[in-house]
């Protein structure tokens, strides 16, 4: 008999059992190794580019490719580690490294890929004129300064003036009072009692009406209402600086005579100067040698004040600092000239 099994035949065999399983193999332990170092002249053409690990990849990881040919589309001056054409096919079963994460291969660290760098040198530029001018004027400056604060620092010191003057003397004798008052500048006959340099109204006269026939104070007011415009005259007297005024007026055979001081401020003798002009005309004469003033008789007559009486007028004025000195004469015929200049000349020695 033989022993050798029969192949049964197909409606009688049963069904062949699957083999077992067997179990999936765990993949080998590898520790990477780094691959030795070459430069990109080493490198001999159409081979892989040399790896070089990365001292900042993860344990375990593939390193960056470096440098080396790319295909013809790849830019030449690019940096290092940036690809921009397609590199090099590498030997079966290494992933490229275009391939990516996505193809199985490792991750890849651009940073230690490469070598040194190249391309075209960075122009220099040179500083500008606006810059140059600003250090030169600094500069300048710094140094002025400091070649200033060494001559000041070398000259010597300026001595100080004594705290101390010599104290005045004074006589051992003592100073007569009276002798004193004697030296002394007399003040001007103006600066006292103005009704005191008013003249006297002459024997045989009356007086005028309700006007003064002594000599008193008159006021800015009554200066200004005997005139036709008092108003204006009013405001014009204070505009000039109107300190004071004296006079006196009196009346002899239907001829009326009025002698008015006025006085102004002690720095407003511009303003009676202006007042001895206002008075005075072209026909004006002089009363006496050396005066600051004249004198003049109207040769036509005018008329009182609402009234159809008419009057001759003459008048005389004068100057002396601060004070005007006027005279004036109504008279119902024409005016004596000689009367006139006899009594200006009087009241202006009166001021002297």
């Amino acid at each position: 008999m033989s022993t050798d099994p029969v192949e049964p035949s197909s409606p009688d065999a049963p069904p062949a059992a699957a083999p077992p399983a067997a179990p999936p193999a765990e993949p080998p332990v590898t520790t990477p190794v780094a691959a030795p170092v070459t430069t990109a002249a080493e490198a001999t053409p159409g081979s892989n580019p040399p790896v070089e690990v990365s001292p900042w990849a993860a344990p375990g990881s593939a390193a960056a490719p470096a440098a080396g040919p790319y295909a013809p589309s790849g830019d030449p001056y690019a940096p290092p580690g940036q690809v921009t054409g397609a590199p090099a096919a590498g030997p079966a079963g290494v992933p490229s490294p275009a391939d990516g994460p996505a193809a199985g291969g490792p991750a890849v660290d651009f940073l230690a890929a490469g070598g040194p760098e190249s391309g075209p040198p960075a122009r220099v530029r040179r500083p500008r004129p606006v810059l140059l001018l600003t250090s030169a004027l600094v500069l300048g400056l710094l140094l002025g300064g400091g070649a200033g604060y060494g001559i000041q620092a070398g000259r010597p010191p300026t001595p100080l003036p004594p705290l101390q003057v010599a104290l005045p003397g004074y006589p051992a004798a003592v100073l007569d009072a009276k002798a004193a008052a004697d030296a002394a500048p007399k003040p001007l006959a103006i600066d006292g009692d103005l009704r005191k340099l008013v003249m006297e109204r002459p024997g045989g006269t009356e007086p005028w009406a309700d006007n003064p026939d002594v000599p008193s104070w008159i006021s800015v007011g009554e200066l200004a209402e005997r005139t036709g415009n008092a108003k204006k005259v009013f405001a014009l007297l204070n505009q000039r600086g109107f300190r004071r005024a004296a006079g006196v007026d009196w009346k002899k055979d239907n001829t009326r005579y009025r002698v008015t001081l006025v006085q102004f401020g002690p720095d407003d003798s511009d303003s009676a100067a202006t007042e001895v002009r206002d008075m005075s005309s072209a026909a004006s004469t002089k009363f006496a040698d050396g005066v600051n003033g004249a004198y003049e008789v109207q040769t036509e007559p005018e008329n009182w004040a609402e009234s159809t009486d008419k009057y001759w007028y003459g008048y005389a004025v004068a100057r002396r600092g601060t004070l005007v000195m006027e005279i004036e004469v109504f008279a119902p015929q024409l005016v004596d000239a000689a009367a006139l200049k006899d009594l200006a000349k009087k009241q202006w020695e009166r001021l002297a």
